[in-house]
């Protein structure tokens, strides 16, 4: 039985509210086809996050729906998708019966009978294959009840418990269905979390999932009864042991990850053994960070500009000198070239500035709770207030992207 694990596809994503990633994500879609094609998937293990908002655009929908049945004709027997934490659960559950006939699964969050988590895998002829335990990203109104008289201390580790309480409870599930299907089949979960081990880099566009303290799980949580974890939220491939991994987004997600080689993985099982392949995803719109002083700037650009590619770049001039002119003269050396400047960005003259304004970054530049940090900072609020705050914030956030 072959298995593809990928996750975090973001579809609708924007770069920094300027570009749109349509072309990118059309040709993953397109790579990931003939992919498993190639290696006769029977499979395709979808970890969260679908779409990058939680009202995607017509467009999104229809290359997700379009992608869906692709995959039926291309003989894969199942897909399996689950909700992230920018993922409307409502929206990805609204169709699950017409996707149902395609042998699409989708568990859009968690439902009030745990056992709709728990997946028999049957191949072409019927025969038990797997059997997977679709766990959804975890919100805490879904797992657990806020008691308004606990420390913010306690709640966190409620929360820890009950997810661990959450698996610990669908492993057992999942080992009474292949006994009663009785064949050694593997058993395979995802998940949807930060877990300790899980990589993370500045500008890769991934939101804080938990409220309270939490912001990492440890991978013990996982019962020892799962063959195979197929985790989702960080953009970063990951081996957190070597049956428990991140694959991590298909395109990068911000300039952060410009350097990073994506991929998939290919987890072929010989009985319950799982034999993990990594696939690597070819680069669909180059990106590129410059940072330096203009000498150094300089000479990227003029290597960029032999290869006569497209491709989209931030600058960041970090030069001892201040360099007020640097704006027009970014643009001038780009001019009339397959090179576009997205980002640009002076430390250098913003020090000088920041002095007297502190207005160094649009609101392109920032996610909500960067913007909510900085309003904390230009505050007198003691550090606990802060800790408090940001809770509170974090909860009203998250129940925004719940209710859109």
């Amino acid at each position: 039985m072959k298995l593809l694990h990928t996750s975090d596809w973001h579809l609708g994503r924007m770069l920094y509210s300027k570009k749109e990633r349509i072309e990118e994500h059309t040709a993953f879609l397109d790579w990931l086809l003939i992919t498993i094609q190639e290696h006769s998937v029977n499979v395709l293990l979808v970890a969260g996050d679908i779409f990058d908002t939680s009202s995607p655009g017509s467009g999104s929908q229809k290359m997700y729906y379009d992608f869906l049945l692709k995959v039926r004709n291309s003989g894969c027997q199942n897909v399996i998708v689950i909700g992230g934490n920018h993922d409307s659960p409502s929206f990805l559950n609204a169709p699950k019966e017409i996707l149902s006939a395609l042998n699409v699964c989708v568990i859009g969050n968690v439902s009030e009978n745990i056992e709709d988590e728990v997946i028999a895998i049957k191949d072409n002829k019927g025969n038990p294959i797997a059997v997977v335990c679709a766990v959804p990203f975890l919100r805490e109104r879904d797992i657990v009840r806020f008691a308004e008289t606990e420390t913010y201390s306690d709640r966190s580790k409620r929360i820890s418990e009950s997810i661990k309480k959450h698996y610990a409870t669908i492993a057992e599930l999942a080992e009474t269905k292949r006994k009663e299907i009785d064949t050694n089949i593997p058993i395979i979960a995802t998940g949807h979390l930060s877990v300790v081990g899980g990589k993370t880099i500045t500008d890769d566009g991934v939101r804080e999932t938990y409220i309270g303290n939490i912001e990492c799980i440890s991978s013990e949580i996982f019962p020892k009864s799962f063959d195979y974890v197929a985790l989702g939220h960080y953009h970063i491939p990951s081996v957190i042991t070597e049956t428990i991994r991140y694959s991590g987004s298909p395109i990068p997600m911000g300039f952060g990850e410009a350097e990073q080689q994506k991929q998939v993985y290919l987890v072929d099982f010989k009985q319950k053994k799982p034999e993990i392949k990594t696939l690597e995803i070819p680069v669909f719109q180059h990106l590129k960070s410059i940072r330096g002083d203009k000498s150094v700037i300089d000479n990227y650009l003029t290597e960029l500009k032999k290869l006569d590619r497209s491709v989209w770049i931030e600058i960041v001039y970090e030069g001892k000198e201040l360099f007020p002119d640097f704006t027009i003269w970014a643009n001038e050396q780009t001019a009339n070239t397959k090179i576009e400047i997205l980002k640009l960005q002076n430390k250098q003259y913003l020090s000088e500035v920041l002095t007297k304004d502190d207005s160094a970054q649009s609101l392109d530049e920032l996610d909500w709770f960067e913007v909510f940090d900085k309003l904390l900072e230009k505050n007198n609020i003691s550090n606990e207030q802060k800790e408090e705050l940001r809770n509170s914030y974090n909860e009203i956030v998250l129940e925004f992207n719940f209710e859109n």
